[in-house]
Formats: C-alpha cells, structure tokens, sequence
C-alpha cells in the first residue's frame, strides 16, 4: 500500500531553501534543456477537471502563469530533487489553484489573505481526491508564501514555493536550464506577468492591510517582483 505522506508531497523539508539546496545532494551536471513536451500536464480526472476549474476562473495571466510555475517545477524536481516521490497530479492541482484566491472576485469576497482563502476556494475536485491528496494541495496553497529560514515545509510546498519565486523575482534561477525557461514562456507567455502580479499584492494590501502578503515587505515585494532581471526579457 502506498505511503500517502511520500505519494502526496507531505515529506518535512527544510524551508530554508539555502539550508535545503546545502543539505542536499547535489547534482555533478548542470540542468538540462527540456523542452516543454518533456515536462508533460497529468490526464488524470483530478487534473482535467483542476484545468477545467482553473481555464474557468483564473485570468489567461495568471493561468499562464501557474503552467509556467508547474513545468519549472517539473524540471526542478527532475534535476534537483529527483528522491521526491509524490506524483505530478498533486502537483498540478496544486499549482493550478495556488492563485485562485487572487482574483478580484475572490480578494473582495473574504478577510482572508488570498493564500489562505485559496485553501477554501481551492476545494474544486476534493470529492474525488482522497483526502490525504486534497489536504496536501491546501497545505501548499496556503503556505506558497510563507517564505521563511526556520523550520519545514511539505516536500510539495517547497517545490511550489521554488517554481512560483523563480516565475516571479527570478530567484533560483541555476535550479533550471534557460533554454527550457525559453520554452515554457513561448507555451505560455508572461503577457506582462510582473507588473500585473505586482499589482494585485497592492491591492490585496490596500483591501487587506492585515494580509499575510505584507511579511514579503508591503513595497519590498512588489519592487522585486517588477525588478526580475531574468524574466523581462520574456515580458
């Protein structure tokens, strides 16, 4: 019988990303060049029906933007982390509604941070996910920015913490090659991905001023998000 605690992302990593890449193994070659046909989505039910929700309710931004934050994250594991076991399905549906709390519709229905409320909002496909799956999912959304030096993260938190840091400031950048960086972003465009991510942190913290955003630094994160030196060039 399948340990759900591997097979769901649930394993304790550092969340330290520094202590996590020194602690472990490293690899001797640099990333490969995967082209986005390696990096394929899950057919699963669970995943289509997570598409399905996500085409329905996200903006094509940010739609885009959590493909991108999956593919990277495939190729990170592929490279990086390869021991981690837990299946590409929880992986995509957690990158898929890991932003679904940002909407307008959803930042004007709740007091919750849009992390937060993404756990609830994010429910779409828990009737035929077990539980253990659905609750991993949550756990990631709700703490893909609680960015922190102490203590642990899910194995799957991390890695959505990794892939969603590196779409947005361009942080960790050696974790994937450029060439499949390239690749993705032609798949799925950043339309402006920067300025419109920076956008919605300043008006949840003008909605919200109590948010979970304002750890990340109420200008701080917004002029990093704006100042990616990778990714303008994608822009």
């Amino acid at each position: 019988m399948a340990n759900p605690i591997t097979t769901y992302g649930l394993t304790p990593v550092p969340a330290s990303p520094s202590t996590l890449l020194t602690t472990s193994p490293s690899p001797t070659q640099h990333p490969t060049a995967l082209p986005i046909t390696a990096l394929p989505i899950p057919l699963t039910p669970l995943a289509t029906r997570i598409n399905t929700y996500a085409l329905s309710n996200l903006t094509p931004q940010t739609y885009n933007h959590s493909r991108r934050v999956y593919h990277y994250g495939i190729a990170i594991k592929f490279h990086r982390f390869p021991e981690w076991e837990f299946s590409d399905e929880t992986y995509f549906c957690a990158c898929m509604l890991h932003d679904i709390g940002a909407t307008e519709r959803n930042l004007t229905s709740t007091r919750l941070s849009f992390e937060f409320a993404g756990g609830d909002f994010g429910v779409e496909g828990r009737e035929i996910a077990p539980q253990a799956q659905a609750e991993s999912i949550v756990e990631a959304i709700m703490r893909h920015q609680d960015l922190c030096e102490k203590g642990k993260i899910s194995a799957l938190g991390q890695l959505l913490q990794l892939a969603t840091i590196l779409d947005n400031t361009g942080a960790h950048e050696s974790l994937i090659n450029p060439s499949t960086i390239g690749d993705i972003t032609k798949h799925f465009p950043r339309m402006k991905w920067s300025s419109c991510f920076a956008a919605t942190i300043q008006r949840e913290i003008s909605l919200k001023p109590w948010a979970h955003s304002t750890v990340l630094g109420e200008e701080e994160f917004p002029r990093k998000i704006l100042g990616s030196t990778l990714m303008v060039s994608y822009e």
